[in-house]
């Protein structure tokens, strides 16, 4: 159980047992309302044939979700697009069987966003139990008053972006009444600029129209993939994040034009949404031992401390 006491500041103290750690207010902010995993670029095959003749695509992917279950609960896991590279229907099929047994037992809603490696009508069919068309692929997902909304920035038999004046209205109409927490909007194409001048040819190309239909709602961050690598900036005001590929990555240590893939490197994305605003923070999936001093009983016996006594417990220098 969890209460939240004042202690003659202005802070809250959370005093909170350690068998049930989590949302802890130790300081000046609240926890996150709503935390959302999102992942990218997945690229499966069908039988898990390797990508590119080297990529264990599902391998890497398992070992991903493997991580992101570590994290505890999360209420929605985004992924970005490129679910498949080919857009087989095994392949869907495989991502769904990784996938879902990981989000049932965190408690998180899926939201799956097409990408340009994907095809529509065997993603609807195989993936999200809809009609195998050719429409683009949008969704709108309510967790507890945050709206994810997916958008599809595919242009099939082609690997660049466009969003369309249909799905910009569309888009304008959906974002025309704010959500209760806000919207986060997910695309595969990220509406950024990157070093990577190969990324220039496959860039999302109509970025000013969704500028103009994004700009001044509740939109209060957008997820996206496709470059293969960890990327933040901002479109039309709207803090941008772009999550790594679980397939592989891309070595940015190098020049951009000397950029290319590798086995390494992968990562995840927390996002946290707060009151009045909104963090991601990179989860690299390779990992080492870590210590133990951080444990649950300190955080319960810091927990139980005034702020002052806090302070004078780990704030100050010996």
């Amino acid at each position: 159980m969890r209460d939240l006491v004042r202690d003659g500041s202005s802070h809250l103290t959370t005093v909170i047992d350690a068998g049930t750690l989590g949302a802890m207010q130790l300081g000046q902010h609240a926890p996150a309302s709503r935390t959302v995993v999102h992942i990218s670029d997945t690229h499966l095959l069908a039988a898990n044939t390797p990508l590119g003749g080297q990529y264990d695509t599902l391998g890497n992917l398992e070992r991903l979700l493997a991580r992101v279950e570590r994290t505890g609960t999360a209420d929605a896991i985004v992924f970005t697009g490129d679910l498949t590279d080919l857009g087989e229907a095994d392949a869907y099929a495989s991502l769904r069987s990784a996938v879902s047994p990981v989000a049932q037992r965190m408690g998180a809603e899926v939201v799956w966003v097409a990408g340009n490696h994907d095809e529509r009508a065997p993603m609807r069919a195989g993936l999200l139990g809809g009609p195998a068309d050719e429409s683009p692929i949008t969704s709108v997902t309510d967790v507890g008053g945050l709206r994810i909304v997916a958008i599809d920035s595919t242009v099939p038999g082609w690997h660049h972006g466009e969003i369309g004046a249909e799905q910009c209205a569309w888009l304008e109409e959906v974002l025309a009444e704010p959500a209760p927490l806000g919207t986060i909007l997910a695309m595969h194409h990220p509406p950024l600029p990157s070093h990577v001048p190969l990324f220039d040819i496959l860039e999302l190309r109509d970025q000013g129209a969704l500028a103009e239909a994004v700009r001044g709602t509740d939109v209060r961050a957008i997820l996206a993939g496709h470059l293969h690598y960890s990327l933040a900036g901002t479109f039309a005001g709207i803090p941008t994040f772009v999550a790594s590929a679980s397939c592989y990555t891309m070595d940015v240590s190098l020049p951009g034009q000397r950029v290319n893939g590798m086995d390494a490197g992968q990562s995840f994305h927390l996002i946290h949404v707060y009151d009045d605003q909104i963090t991601s923070t990179t989860v690299p999936v390779a990992s080492s031992e870590v210590g133990e001093y951080f444990s649950p009983a300190w955080y319960a016996a810091m927990a139980a401390m005034t702020p002052d006594e806090r302070l004078d417990a780990f704030s100050r220098k010996r």
